[in-house]
């Protein structure tokens, strides 16, 4: 056995995800909106003048994969992070590598880190110099939103791609070529695979592809080969492998019941939003998802005509969550009634849509000079904010304007005579709210 019989040996011994982990754009799956010809960043990448950048996406969706094809096809060192295991040490060391490629040899080096919201204010602060000089191009990888999470520092100097799931087809045709593939893939095993075993994968691994390459390798590595020593997985090897019943409807008829729960809770029909709701769980719908869609709805649909139905949806999923099935379908029974058997009011949505048009077609930051921060503002400043009215002061309320003056007779919320949004309608009034 000689050296390349041990690094044949390593790479089989690696997961089909990490074999069959794309190094060039005609290899990468999805994110056509990120990755297409003529895309900013394949644009920049031709160029040379990549910066650096936050990816941002759900798990298995590529955004290590993608950091790999650029590192490649800039022809720059690359380095690799994780900030849950990654200290300021380790991000002076690669700063410095960097620092002395750059001026020995000329070459840039991209720093990878994963789970980049997970870094610490110091250790953002020591990697900020290096970003900011061009030292390093910095590459985050999160499935957090970076502009919460992150050291605003860090975020705005770096442009944010938004990652997508992968859809079911995008995964599909990874997993075809992957069984083809007899370098990198599981085509040495020469096993089939049923159209119905392909299609449950791909829906299951609800965009994941991870996890669809995981279960796929699973499938095939453990089903016993028949007479003629070939593997052949079906539907119930596939279901096995990936933990979850097939749904027993087709996709359109899911997304039929889905949408027919959903309309359910807001026509107040708790028997048939129940049925429906079963219907997806007993079908091998994950719970959580009804859940997730009975927490929009119970703001979307009931809002401010009772508070309290958010309450109970978000208590159903943090009672499923911790109990699991089937005792945690109970609180989901009770939220669902709850919800559905409440007034209803749309009131919420509409001010969510009216103020976030606002926000975006009328970009006044002009606000009142006594609500603005005077901590570290002028004498001029601390003056003007003298003139706040501190509502406490005043019994808890008192007239004054907190809009900037394009939009200070603005009114997006518009509450109903519902529920207990009736009160809340009875004491802006008196406010002199319309």
């Amino acid at each position: 056995m000689d050296l390349f019989d041990f690094n044949d040996n390593e790479e089989k011994a690696k997961p089909l995800a990490e074999r069959m982990r794309a190094s060039t754009f005609k290899d990468f799956v999805g994110q056509r909106h990120i990755v297409s010809e003529g895309s900013l960043l394949r644009r920049a990448i031709s160029l040379d003048r990549l910066g650096s950048c936050i990816f941002w996406g759900p798990p298995g969706c590529g955004k290590t994969t993608l950091a790999n094809v650029i590192a490649a096809q800039t022809n720059g060192n690359f380095i690799r992070l994780n900030a849950v295991s990654s200290g300021v040490a380790d991000v002076k060391k690669a700063v410095d590598e960097a620092r002395d490629s750059l001026k020995m040899f000329g070459k840039r080096t991209y720093l990878l880190l994963d789970e980049c919201h997970r870094f610490s204010k110091t250790q953002s602060d020591s990697l900020l110099p290096a970003i900011e000089q061009g030292t390093i191009l910095f590459i985050g990888s999160t499935t957090e939103n970076p502009y919460a999470s992150m050291t605003p520092a860090i975020v705005s100097r770096c442009r944010v791609f938004e990652f997508l799931p992968l859809t079911a087809e995008d995964i599909r045709g990874a997993l075809v070529r992957a069984l083809k593939d007899k370098r990198k893939g599981l085509g040495s095993y020469e096993a089939t695979v049923d159209e119905d075993a392909l299609d449950h994968i791909a829906f299951t691994a609800a965009g994941d592809l991870r996890t669809a390459y995981n279960a796929l390798e699973l499938a095939v590595l453990t089903t016993p080969p028949d007479g003629e020593g070939k593997v052949h997985v079906r539907l119930s090897d596939a279901e096995q492998s990936i933990q979850r019943k097939a749904l027993s409807y087709n996709e359109d008829l899911y997304y039929d019941i889905l949408s027919a729960f959903c309309k359910s809770l807001r026509g107040s029909d708790a028997d048939a939003a129940l049925y429906y709701a079963f219907r997806l769980i007993e079908g091998g719908c994950d719970p959580l998802l009804v859940i997730r869609r009975l927490i929009a709805h119970s703001a979307e649909d009931v809002g401010m005509s009772d508070p309290r139905a958010l309450l109970m949806a978000t208590a159903a999923l943090t009672a499923f969550q911790n109990m699991g099935a089937p005792e945690g379908l109970l609180p989901l029974t009770e939220a669902i009634i709850y919800v559905c058997e409440t007034e209803k009011s749309n009131s919420v949505v509409m001010a969510l849509d009216d103020a976030r048009a606002a926000a975006r077609e009328s970009k006044d930051d002009d606000i009142p000079k006594y609500l603005r921060d005077n901590s570290y503002g002028s004498r001029e400043m601390k003056e003007e904010s003298k003139h706040y009215k501190y509502p406490h002061n005043y019994g808890g309320w008192v007239k004054q304007q907190y809009l900037p003056d394009s939009l200070k007779d603005r009114v997006f919320y518009h509450p109903s005579d519902k529920g207990f949004e009736a009160e809340v309608k009875r004491l802006r009034e008196r406010k002199g709210k319309k």
